[in-house]
């Protein structure tokens, strides 16, 4: 697995950057990001911990921020394989793009509901996995919903969605489009946060 790249920062530095960043963008878009504070390492790990890293050869981060969890998948991805990272915060975009160098990034700008466009252009048809840190419960009406059935659509069968959230909202948005949703707590975060993993099941003209 090929490590990814910084921008020259380390240590205590690259922290207070990162955390400097997330708390300006914070402040001015709260409805956007979903706690004050970026994910705990042990949400980290608990979160990625299901996955299936050498059957991985797509997977697909909403709102990555500063890049709490993309550095991880980074350091687990296989050297063949892409991340696409989705966020509609420019700000966001421009930093991932400036502090990780690694040609298995691709940072786009844009909505994740057009998660398919940005999944073609990238050279892919499907998702092995998508990971949402994306608060569901604060964006405009039918946009969650429109959200949740673009990413099934995206997953191959057996892909999984795999959502950290600071409520249960998104449940009621998952239930119409998938078959398979598992809800866990991790503790320790602060706040304490739900890791929900929802999982496209076999078509059934492909289980036929």
């Amino acid at each position: 697995m090929k490590k990814s790249r910084t921008g020259g920062q380390t240590g205590a530095r690259a922290f207070f950057s990162q955390w400097g960043m997330f708390f300006r963008q914070f402040v001015r878009h709260p409805g956007m990001i979903g706690s004050i504070i970026p994910s705990s390492s042990a949400l980290v790990d608990r979160m990625l911990e299901t996955v299936d890293w050498r059957g991985t050869r797509l997977f697909v981060e909403y709102g990555p921020g500063v890049g709490t969890f993309t550095r991880t998948i980074l350091d687990r991805l296989p050297a063949d394989a892409t991340l696409l990272a989705i966020d509609l915060n420019l700000d966001f975009v421009a930093y991932l793009e400036a502090q990780i160098d690694d040609p298995r990034l691709r940072v786009v700008h844009g909505s994740a509901a057009d998660v398919r466009r940005f999944i073609r252009e990238a050279g892919h048809y499907q998702a092995d996995y998508v990971l949402s840190g994306i608060p569901f419960s604060t964006l405009p009406g039918g946009v969650g919903a429109a959200i949740c059935a673009e990413t099934r659509a995206a997953l191959r069968p057996g892909g999984a969605f795999l959502i950290y959230q600071y409520s249960r909202f998104v449940r009621r948005l998952l239930a119409p489009v998938f078959d398979d949703v598992t809800d866990e707590r991790e503790w320790r975060n602060i706040p304490p946060c739900h890791l929900i993993r929802a999982t496209r099941t076999q078509d059934l003209a492909q289980a036929a």
